[in-house]
């Protein structure tokens, strides 16, 4: 049976608690669809992903930058590239044991990837598909389907500090 996994909040660890369930569903044999969005595919996780047997790495080559500095235009964009991309993974995912959607909260939150198509996704999803959603300030609509719910908080955080994202730790 696959259960759904919202891994949400405003602390460090949602995409790594994703990226750890990855691993282990592959090292199992099982085969994974990892899709990011508003990201451009060159995190250095998917970099590790992408030489595992079983995983398959979605993401759009293009870094459209935060959500609250896009102009109309870039939105726009954005949500055509990702909605065609979500639409990609929900079909690869059907042959698969895991399916990642990391950052999709954030992305249905801003209106880029439509939330109903993901809502309806989760209700008619194979039945031994595990589906793991990663993102800030999740939807009732998500919160109310996921099995599992973990939020992550910041009490403290690097950056508050002036210190940049490092490759490796944060991206």
């Amino acid at each position: 049976m696959g259960l759904i996994h919202l891994y949400c909040g405003n602390g460090k660890g949602k995409t790594t608690a994703a990226v750890g369930l990855a691993v282990r569903c592959a090292g199992a044999g099982g085969r994974v669809i990892f899709t990011q969005f508003f990201k451009d595919g060159t995190s250095s996780e998917l970099n590790i992903l992408r030489t595992l047997p079983g995983v398959t790495v979605l993401a759009s080559p293009v870094k459209y930058g935060f959500f609250k500095s896009m102009s109309e235009e870039k939105r726009a964009a954005a949500g055509a590239d990702y909605t065609a991309l979500l639409e990609k993974a929900l079909e690869k995912a059907r042959d698969a044991e895991l399916l990642v959607l990391d950052e999709a909260v954030s992305a249905c939150r801003h209106g880029v990837i439509p939330e109903d198509t993901l809502l309806a996704f989760l209700d008619t999803k194979p039945e031994g598909l595990e589906v793991a959603v990663t993102g800030r300030e999740p939807s009732e609509a998500l919160l109310e389907r996921a099995d599992y719910v973990t939020e992550m908080v910041k009490r403290r955080h690097p950056f508050d500090r002036g210190i940049a994202a490092r490759r490796g730790v944060e991206f």
